[in-house]
């Protein structure tokens, strides 16, 4: 919770003091505030014409075998092809038989099989590098692209400008940042996190709504009280840190009392054939979600496939238990993955966003050319496969390529950096401007030598 406090502290006639006032201000630390002074500050940095674009990162937490997916390799030994057949798509690629609707609507996305990157092989060090473009080193904790897209370009509506959902990433087993916050540009940049299962029955969002103890005509109340503030805190009011209080809670309010808002995470007011084109699962219903708010004005969306690498079936395939089989991926990751992602790049389509919206589909690493001796594959940064529809992508095909066995890239190596300038690049960010850094200094948007896919556009 936001607390900045004054010299003094002041009552008002109801008893209520300054501190408790400022509590319906806490929500402005969540990604809700800042955003006119942000983009007066970096003028230049956006480019015209893309108001309307948002983007989709769907994070593949865990990080799914390319050669069981998306780089088949059937022509090598049974130890690295795996147990799965290619199959055709509508685009000029072929993919794993376990990802069937994929391979439906296989003209609108294209793929990268050529990403890689030096980190560790742990799992927090592929999220900070794939989510940020950058490894995290010496302290500094680089910005999620979400975060970037929030101070650069702001809101567009009474909703925040970055969502993840269903909420942020736990552990990963590393102990380090996991690249979802705001990072160097603060708490203000951080994204919006559901923290809500949206398949459950009577799924409601916990902060969209005032806190129990505040009553409606409470909250109208505390609205005006800057107006009954003692004079004891007008030292207070001149600071900068005051006008960014005012922000703070000005959009923690537009949020707690926005119909427009609601409306957006209301899923009950989807036919339930749409719910059901998804999936109803957490990650069918986040992929719905995602396409509501878009469509409302969120700028950027994070969908986490899952929430931790631990205690839950993921694309962590390392074969002994607790982690689940190449098989088992097959069976219980792949239907509801595969699902939920055609439904909402079909959605987007029918309802004339894709165009404006690009979803990419990014993970911490790939896994080992050889299956394991539990039945399994384990981390492997040295390559992996990672793709990208709409917002300007011209889908059906493949860009670089990795070696044999999908080992390392043999075409076209892409680096994380090379993702994150790519999804700045979509929604129309100068890839030449700087970010306020640590300590004030400039920081570049992308680090030297990182650019956009191209082949991509």
């Amino acid at each position: 919770m936001l607390n900045l406090t004054s010299r003094g502290s002041a009552h008002t006639c109801n008893g209520t003091t300054r501190r408790d006032f400022l509590q319906v201000g806490s929500l402005g630390a969540a990604g809700l505030s800042l955003a006119g002074y942000a983009a007066a500050k970096e003028k230049g940095a956006v480019k015209p014409g893309h108001e309307n674009r948002s983007c989709i990162m769907i994070f593949n937490l865990g990080a799914p075998s390319q050669l069981d997916t998306f780089d088949m390799k059937p022509d090598a030994p049974a130890e690295v092809r795996g147990p799965f057949q290619p199959i055709d798509t509508t685009g000029d690629f072929q993919i794993s038989e376990i990802l069937p609707q994929h391979a439906k609507i296989g003209r609108h996305f294209s793929l990268v099989r050529s990403t890689h990157h030096t980190g560790a092989a742990v799992h927090d060090a592929g999220w900070q590098m794939m989510q940020t473009g950058r490894q995290f080193s010496g302290g500094v904790n680089t910005p999620h692209a979400g975060s970037v897209a929030s101070y650069l370009q702001g809101r567009r509506t009474d909703l925040p400008p970055f969502v993840v959902l269903p909420e942020t990433m736990g552990r990963g087993g590393g102990n380090l940042p996991n690249g979802q916050a705001g990072g160097f540009l603060g708490k203000a940049h951080d994204p919006f996190a559901l923290m809500a299962d949206p398949s459950v029955p009577n799924f409601q969002v916990p902060d969209l709504l005032p806190p129990d103890f505040i009553g409606e005509a409470r909250l109208q109340r505390r609205r005006s009280l800057r107006d009954l503030i003692d004079g004891t805190v007008r030292d207070f009011e001149a600071t900068e840190n005051a006008a960014l209080l005012d922000d703070n809670f000005q959009a923690a309010y537009r949020l707690m009392t926005s119909t427009q808002a609601r409306d957006a995470f209301d899923l009950s007011k989807e036919p339930q054939k749409v719910r059901d084109r998804y999936g109803m699962n957490r990650f069918g219903q986040c992929c719905l979600l995602a396409r509501r708010l878009v469509e409302a004005g969120v700028r950027f969306v994070t969908i986490n496939t899952f929430l931790t690498v631990f205690d839950e079936i993921t694309w962590d395939i390392h074969g002994s238990k607790p982690f689940t089989s190449i098989e088992g991926m097959k069976n219980i990751v792949a239907p509801m993955y595969d699902q939920g992602y055609a439904a909402l790049i079909g959605d987007l389509e029918e309802r004339g966003l894709l165009d404006d919206t690009m979803v990419c589909n990014l993970a911490e690493f790939g896994r080992t050319p050889k299956v394991n001796p539990a039945g399994g594959r384990d981390h492997w940064p040295q390559c992996f496969t990672t793709y990208f529809a709409g917002g300007g992508v011209q889908g059906g095909q493949v860009v670089g390529a990795s070696d044999p066995v999908g080992g390392v890239p043999a075409d076209r190596p892409v680096l994380p950096g090379d993702c994150v300038a790519t999804i700045f690049h979509s929604l129309g960010l100068d890839l030449e401007s700087h970010l306020p850094g640590p300590g004030g200094r400039p920081f570049p948007l992308v680090d030297f030598g990182r650019r956009e896919i191209h082949e991509l556009y």
